[in-house]
């Protein structure tokens, strides 16, 4: 983070608005991951499902998500799904016009289909691959966005692979230094990133990490982190992973990222997962990434943290006293629909 991005996350964070936004902007996906929290039961308050609600396409989508951005203005926006790519129309019309706003732009895909070379010009866009380990295991849950089509669908393009580490692949020696090896050799790669799977409190899933299996995941990270410059895992944030915030209210990422499911008025809490997660096995790369943030020292005993939720509290307040003295415009009218070129 640059200086002047930290200047403006904190006043937006003091003017009571989140600096981050999540949007599911297709409930889509043409695959059926065992322990996708995206299609988890939970995953919007237990009352309905993903897979339930409305959403849009072509025009209307890319209208109505522009409209959410010049609403909310924030300075990074994270582009999910289901799979984005599914409306990877509407995604060649957004990128630019998202770019052209200074918005920092994460498209979160299982690259099932062709990521453009061309994408690589926008000085603010990351587009992130997420990969389930090795070939066999990989293919064997993420068909059809097997190892032989991603490796096609990036061609050309600069990507960052992030990958979630599960009980079933933690106790294998060697399997994550294969699996950075094999990514850090390609040229279409930026950087590398890991979580630990984060589940629903009172979940059984066998994709859970024994806390003996957790600690060994992280000693595994430190050490590839000296061996593979691309693995982008530093010390700050394995610490987070070692004792992670306790609860929503105790995570900067949850507390800054407001996020948003496929019917584009839906709201998801208390973070991206949904429902009710388990804190006390957070693995998610975000909010570590935030947590070792928070814990930046400024002064003496003053962290980063201490400054973050003193202004948090100061800016809901702020916000909720404005909208009672003064109630908030109607809603801009969604622009009309424009026409997307047919490939």
């Amino acid at each position: 983070m640059k200086k002047s991005e930290v200047v403006h996350a904190w006043a937006r964070i003091l003017s009571g608005r989140a600096p981050s936004l999540s949007i599911e902007i297709t409930k889509e996906c043409p695959l059926r991951c065992p322990g996708c929290y995206a299609f988890d039961a939970a995953h919007l308050g237990g009352g309905t499902e993903l897979r339930q609600l409305s959403d849009y396409k072509g025009d209307e989508l890319v209208a109505r998500v522009l409209a959410l951005l010049d609403e909310h203005k924030p300075l990074h926006v994270s582009l999910v799904g289901g799979d984005p790519m599914v409306r990877y129309r509407e995604l060649e019309q957004l990128i630019p016009q998202i770019e052209r706003r200074g918005i920092h732009t994460q498209v979160v895909t299982s690259a099932f289909r062709t990521i453009p070379a061309a994408w690589s010009r926008f000085k603010k866009l990351n587009v992130v691959v997420s990969i389930d380990g090795l070939q066999p295991e990989h293919d064997a849950r993420r068909k059809p966005a097997t190892y032989e089509r991603i490796l096609k669908s990036i061609q050309g393009a600069q990507v960052t692979i992030h990958s979630t580490v599960t009980a079933q692949i933690a106790d294998r020696p060697g399997y994550l230094e294969e699996f950075v090896r094999f990514w850090s050799a390609r040229p279409e790669i930026r950087k590398i990133w890991f979580s630990l799977f984060t589940p629903q409190r009172g979940a059984a899933d066998p994709e859970i990490l024994s806390p003996r299996q957790r600690a060994v995941t992280i000693d595994t990270f430190r050490r590839l982190q000296e061996q593979y410059p691309l693995l982008d895992m530093p010390e700050m944030v394995l610490r987070e992973l070692e004792q992670p915030p306790a609860n929503p209210g105790e995570c900067i990422f949850a507390r800054t990222t407001k996020t948003i499911s496929a019917d584009l008025t839906t709201p998801i809490t208390p973070c991206q997962f949904g429902g009710n997660p388990d804190c006390s096995q957070c693995g998610c790369i975000a909010s570590m990434g935030l947590a070792a943030v928070g814990h930046y020292p400024l002064a003496g005993k003053l962290t980063a943290g201490h400054v973050f939720f003193a202004s948090d509290r100061l800016g809901k307040r702020w916000r909720s006293l404005r909208d009672t003295l003064s109630p908030p415009p109607a809603p801009a009218p969604v622009p009309p629909p424009f026409n997307i070129l047919q490939p």
